[in-house]
């Protein structure tokens, strides 16, 4: 099938890709011309394992190709995916909708022949509702189909979550359509994926209910880590005996810092405004949101006592700083907030993580990037192990310092207190 993908941000590059990985031929979109000029030579603007070496198969092969000229791409293609970013407004909590409306109004002049028009980007529930609008505007509803398509792509794994979705959701009432789209996952049906079809409406709140009781997980763990340090229980002990309850399940029971990316933080709030706006109080998920936005100052003030309240002139290392492992996205990362916290108190801080420099530190002072763990944790009085990397998941602290000592706060718990311990370190972990 002839796919065009408008937006090569994290889903649209992504999923591009993938579909071209399985035959299909693919034309990604966008209208920064670096970026288009960057993924032509086979240079990757983000960082997502396996993504850089089938951009340059398929590229060869002439199943994917870049372009800046949205109407020539929507007019040679079949099925056109919308991609583009929904940010959170300034000021409000509702989604940014700017980017989906001006792309659908190109779209709509583009229209030579039946078209599917499906919104991948996380969208609000009636969003389809009113690019259908646009679109009729200027074309009769025969010549096109809106369809709302959500992903389900995690930072770090999203080839395999393509490749291996746990379900496929496609929202229309349109049978045409609905077979159309059904024949394109065809592929990852015949693998075991569930395929969904659902009005157009619940496809595109099914995204948002998944992603705010992720984010009810993760935040539940982390209240509930707060009470087992007060009261000497492991959390993980908590962790592991709710997950063996099939109904509860263990993922994202883990305990850590807030939760950040591109979507928890801004999703959570898109339903909350949406919830406001047809007067319905999604009371559960506002606490999430608050909870969450709490979280960081817990265990800010968990380092000031670590550090006897003694923050000034302290080195601190951080291990890590992007939201999660496997990415180098820093949308919503503790990181953000605590290292500009702790310089401000007069900290001197490092940090190493594997994707490199960040620019969102380069303003502070006292703040530095180096280039390996070693560089990193030299001469440091405390050492955070912020972001849970594979690279950080087997360092012999001992073996990399001789001779110092510092203080361990693991905030991911991905090490055994015995034995850090017993390398003569102090460590401390979250809700133990």
């Amino acid at each position: 099938m002839k796919l065009c993908m408008i937006g090569t941000g994290y889903v649209g590059l992504v999923s591009g890709v993938c579909f071209s990985d399985l035959g299909n031929e693919v034309i990604c979109v966008d209208n920064n011309i670096g970026k288009i000029n960057l993924l032509k030579k086979g240079i990757i603007p983000i960082y997502e394992p396996g993504l850089s070496e089938l951009v340059i198969k398929n590229y060869k092969n002439k199943k994917l190709t870049f372009s800046t000229d949205l109407k020539k791409s929507v007019k040679e293609s079949d099925i056109i995916f919308i991609c583009v970013g929904t940010p959170t407004k300034k000021g409000g909590g509702s989604a940014d909708l700017r980017q989906i409306y001006n792309v659908s109004k190109e779209i709509s002049s583009s229209i030579n022949k039946f078209k599917i028009i499906i919104t991948k980007s996380t969208v609000p529930v009636t969003t389809g509702d009113e690019i259908e609008k646009i679109l009729s505007k200027k074309n009769d509803k025969k010549k096109f189909s809106v369809v709302s398509n959500p992903e389900f792509l995690r930072e770090g794994e999203a080839i395999r979550d393509f490749t291996y979705p746990d379900r496929v959701v496609v929202g229309t009432n349109d049978k045409k359509s609905g077979k159309i789209l059904k024949s394109l996952y065809s592929p990852l049906i015949s693998k075991g994926a569930l395929y969904l079809q659902t009005s157009r409406r619940a496809a595109e709140l099914i995204k948002y209910a998944s992603n705010a009781f992720l984010a009810t997980k993760i935040t539940f763990i982390n209240e509930i880590a707060n009470l087992c340090e007060k009261t000497g229980i492991n959390v993980e002990d908590i962790s592991i005996g709710m997950g063996l309850d099939k109904r509860i399940g263990s993922r994202f029971l883990r305990a850590g810092p807030a939760y950040g990316g591109s979507c928890f933080p801004k999703d959570t709030k898109a339903i909350v405004s949406t919830g406001d706006k047809f007067k319905i109080n999604l009371s559960v998920i506002k606490s999430v949101i608050k909870s969450n936005e709490n979280r960081t100052k817990i265990l800010l003030d968990r380092i000031n006592l670590i550090l006897n309240k003694k923050i000034r002139n302290k080195k601190i290392t951080f291990l890590g700083v992007t939201f999660k492992a496997n990415t180098d996205d820093m949308r919503d990362s503790s990181s953000l907030k605590m290292i500009p916290h702790l310089s401000k108190k007069g900290a001197l801080i490092k940090y190493f993580d594997p994707t490199g420099y960040k620019k969102e530190f380069s303003k502070l002072k006292n703040v530095t990037n180096k280039t390996t763990i070693k560089e990193a944790v030299a001469g440091s009085d405390l050492v955070i192990i912020h972001t849970e990397w594979n690279d950080f998941k087997s360092i012999n602290f001992k073996n990399l310092v001789q001779g110092k000592k510092f203080i361990i706060f693991d905030m991911r718990n991905i090490y055994s207190s015995t034995k850090i311990k017993e390398q003569g370190f102090k460590y401390y972990s979250v809700g133990k």
